[in-house]
């Protein structure tokens, strides 16, 4: 099934905008180590650009949470499949997420970490949907707001489908 995709932010200007949010995560974080935890799958593509440029010692680790199921709403339902293998107590922590829209999913993990003793927990989104918010979560670095539209592209999908396109995009209905 292939649907028409259009393109909501160009494959340049994502690459731009992850130039920006290294910088001022390099900045933040001079002199220190970070940890960096990628919630898959949609934040590989988005955490590996974003790693490629940071300046400090990484090192990284995955999770895998959801709160979707084979659809294009959030079953409101959060699921960690995927559990960490390292340690955080006493780290620098970088929480790399794709996308944010209710900030369910996140305020659950963020719980979840800090009560593992970091120190600090950070969050940096490629994109946030504001308008969808439920939950009071605070983003420190954010690529795009961008408008309640299911969005495809850099690592996000539509039933495992579109994520290596490399620009951010809409299926057409």
């Amino acid at each position: 099934m292939m649907n028409q995709v259009e393109v909501m932010i160009s494959e340049e200007k994502v690459e731009t905008r992850v130039q920006e949010l290294a910088e001022q995560i390099n900045a933040d974080y001079t002199g220190k180590e970070l940890h960096l935890i990628v919630i898959l799958k949609g934040s590989v593509f988005f955490a590996c650009e974003l790693a490629k440029r940071l300046t400090m010692p990484v090192t990284m680790d995955f999770m895998k949470v959801s709160s979707y199921g084979d659809g294009m709403v959030s079953a409101g339902k959060i699921t960690i499949k995927q559990e960490l293998d390292d340690d955080i107590k006493g780290r620098d922590v970088l929480v790399i997420e794709d996308i944010v829209d209710s900030g369910a999913t996140l305020f659950h993990l963020k719980k979840l970490l800090l009560a593992r003793n970091p120190a600090s927990l950070s969050i940096v989104a490629l994109l946030d949907k504001p308008d969808c918010r439920t939950e009071d979560i605070e983003i420190d670095y954010c690529g795009f707001e961008i408008p309640n539209k299911y969005v495809v592209g850099y690592g996000l999908d539509y039933m495992q489908q579109y994520r290596n396109l490399s620009y951010i995009g809409v299926i057409e209905e």
